[in-house]
C-alpha cells in the first residue's frame, strides 16, 4: 500500500494513509507443542504458524517439536505444514522419562537451528494437566533460564473452572514460573477488530471526550453462535456458558470498552487498567441475569439427559466508577442462535431537544459506534442526516468500513497474532493473574446460585426473558 491510497465504491470514497507501522520479528526459538496430536493443534495452532511463515514473521531460527501421547505417522505430521521444520516426540505427560527425552531433543534441535536455548512451550492440554505438566517441566530443569535462553509457557483456556481452582493453579504455577513467563490464551483478544477498540479510543481525539456517562446511553456486547455444542459437548456440559464465554471473552471485551487511558501501550500499563475495571464491577443481581438452554441440547452426544448446563446467558452489568456510573452494559452470548455474529455496540444518548418538529428526540435514531468482530470484521457509525432534495427528510445514515475491503486483505487468524506476541515476549493481549482472579471472583456467585434455566428453540434468538432485560428500561437488543 502506498503512503496514501484513495478507495472508492458505491456511495463511498475514503483514503487510507499509513502512519506508525511496527512489525518485529522474534528472536530464534523452538516451539514445543504439547497435545500435538489433538484437534486444537490441527485446527488452529499449526495453520496459524503456517500463516506466520507465509507472512515471513517467524524467526530465522525456528522449529516445532510436537509432543503427544498418540503415535503419529511422522511423514503425515510433517505434511501438515511442509514450510515448517516439524518434529514429533511421543510420550506420557506424567512420565519423568518423557521430559528427559524432551530435554535431549531440545538441545539437539537448538544446536541444529541456532535457537540459543530459547523455547516456547504451548500447553494445548486439558486444564487438569496444566499443573503436573509444568511441575515436570520445572523438575527437569526445562524452565530454568539461569544459564541463558528464554523459556515461556502458553496456557490454553480455561485457566481454572472456578475461583478456588484458578487460585490454586496460579499458586502452583508460581512455584515454577515468573509472571513474565506466563501467557494465558484468550483468542478473542487476538482479533484485529477487538484490538482496534483501543486504537479508536486512544488514537482519535474525537472519541475520548464523549466516552463516558454524560454522552453514552448504554453498551451492548453480543457473541452469538449459530451452531450447537457439536463435538465439544462432553467438555461443554461440564462448563456451560458462564465458564466457557462470560468469565473470559465477554468480560475481556467489556474491559476494553470501559478501561481508563493507560499511561502507555506497554503490557502492564494496559493490563493495570483492565484489572481496575474488573475490580469496579458491581456484584451482579441474579435478577439481572437470564440463563437459557436450547431445545435438543440434552440429546446431544455426551450430554447428560437431565443436564442443567446453560447454553445461553444475558446480563445487565454496571461498572461502579466515575466514568461509567449508571451506564448499563448488556452482555449476551449463546449457542444455537441461528446466526454467527460478534459485536460491540456503543450507543450514545439521544439529543436532549428536537428542533425538527413534529419529530421528538425519541424519533431520532441514537448515534451508535459498532465494532464488528465476526464474521465480517469492520466498524460502523450511525448518524442522523438529511436526504437530498427539497423536502426535509431525515433518516439514519450508517457509515460502514469493512476491513477486508478497506485494506485489501483479510485480517489474520487471532491465533497468529497471539502466537507471534508470545514469541516476541509481548504480554499486552494475555490476561494477567490478578485480572483473571477478579473475573472468577465476579462470576463465582453466579456459579453457586441455583438460577432458573429458560428454554429457547434451536435457531431462535434466545429466551424471551433476555429481551425483557432491556425492554423494561426502554431499550432493545440490536439485530446483528
Amino acid at each position: 500500500m502506498s503512503a496514501e491510497e484513495l478507495r472508492q465504491g458505491p456511495g463511498l470514497r475514503f483514503s487510507i494513509r499509513e502512519g506508525l507501522c511496527l512489525e518485529r520479528k522474534p528472536a530464534p526459538c523452538g516451539f514445543v507443542l504439547f497435545g500435538a496430536s489433538g484437534d486444537l493443534a490441527a485446527r488452529k495452532i499449526l495453520p496459524s504458524l503456517r500463516g506466520l511463515a507465509s507472512r515471513k514473521l517467524l524467526p530465522e531460527g525456528f522449529f516445532v517439536l510436537g509432543l503427544g501421547r498418540s503415535p503419529v505417522d511422522e511423514a503425515a505430521w510433517r505434511a501438515q505444514a511442509p514450510e515448517l521444520s516439524l518434529h514429533y516426540l511421543r510420550g506420557d505427560y506424567g512420565a519423568a522419562g518423557t521430559y528427559a527425552a524432551l530435554d535431549r531433543r531440545l538441545q539437539s534441535l537448538s544446536g541444529e537451528h541456532g535457537t540459543r536455548g530459547n523455547a516456547l512451550f504451548y500447553l494445548a492440554l486439558p486444564p487438569d494437566l496444566f499443573h503436573p505438566t509444568v511441575h515436570k517441566l520445572g523438575e527437569a530443569g526445562l524452565l530454568d533460564t539461569s544459564a541463558g535462553g528464554c523459556r515461556r509457557v502458553v496456557f490454553e483456556k480455561p485457566f481454572g473452572r472456578d475461583l478456588d481452582s484458578a487460585l490454586s493453579l496460579a499458586a502452583e504455577i508460581r512455584d515454577h514460573l515468573r509472571e513474565d513467563q506466563v501467557y494465558r490464551m484468550d483468542h478473542y483478544l487476538g482479533k484485529d477488530t477487538v484490538q482496534n477498540v483501543l486504537m479508536f479510543r486512544f488514537a482519535n481525539a474525537i472519541f475520548e471526550p464523549v466516552w463516558k456517562r454524560t454522552y453514552i446511553d448504554h453498551v451492548q456486547i453480543s457473541v452469538l453462535e449459530e451452531e450447537g455444542v457439536g463435538h465439544r459437548a462432553g467438555y461443554y456440559d461440564r462448563s456451560g456458558v458462564l465458564r466457557d464465554m462470560f468469565q473470559n471473552h465477554m468480560l475481556q471485551l467489556l474491559a476494553l470498552v470501559a478501561m481508563e487511558p493507560p499511561a502507555s501501550f506497554a503490557a502492564d500499563c494496559v493490563r493495570d487498567e483492565k484489572a481496575k475495571v474488573f475490580r469496579a464491577l458491581k456484584p451482579l443481581d441474579p435478577a439481572g441475569l437470564v440463563l437459557g438452554q436450547y431445545a435438543g441440547y440434552r440429546s446431544e452426544p455426551g450430554v447428560s439427559s437431565g443436564s442443567k448446563t446453560p447454553t445461553y446467558a444475558a446480563a445487565r452489568l454496571e461498572v461502579e466508577n466515575w466514568r461509567w456510573q449508571g451506564v448499563p452494559f448488556y452482555l449476551r452470548t449463546g449457542k444455537s442462535l441461528g446466526r454467527r455474529s460478534a459485536e460491540i455496540a456503543v450507543v450514545f444518548k439521544s439529543v436532549p431537544h428536537s428542533m425538527f418538529r413534529p419529530l421528538a428526540p425519541s424519533n431520532l435514531e441514537a448515534n451508535a459506534l459498532v465494532f464488528r468482530i465476526q464474521p465480517d470484521e469492520g466498524v460502523s457509525l450511525t448518524l442522523e442526516a438529511k436526504k437530498p432534495g427539497p423536502k426535509t427528510c431525515i433518516g439514519a445514515l450508517t457509515m460502514d468500513v469493512d476491513y477486508a475491503q478497506a485494506f485489501g486483505v483479510r485480517p489474520p487468524e487471532a491465533y497468529e497474532n497471539l502466537l507471534l506476541d508470545a514469541m516476541l515476549g509481548d504480554q499486552t493481549l494475555f490476561p494477567r493473574h490478578d485480572a483473571l482472579e477478579e473475573t472468577w471472583r465476579f462470576i463465582q456467585p453466579l456459579l453457586d446460585a441455583d438460577l432458573p434455566l429458560r428454554p429457547y428453540a434451536a435457531g431462535d434468538c434466545g429466551p424471551a426473558e433476555a429481551g425483557a432485560l432491556l425492554e423494561k428500561e426502554g431499550r432493545a437488543w440490536r439485530r446483528p
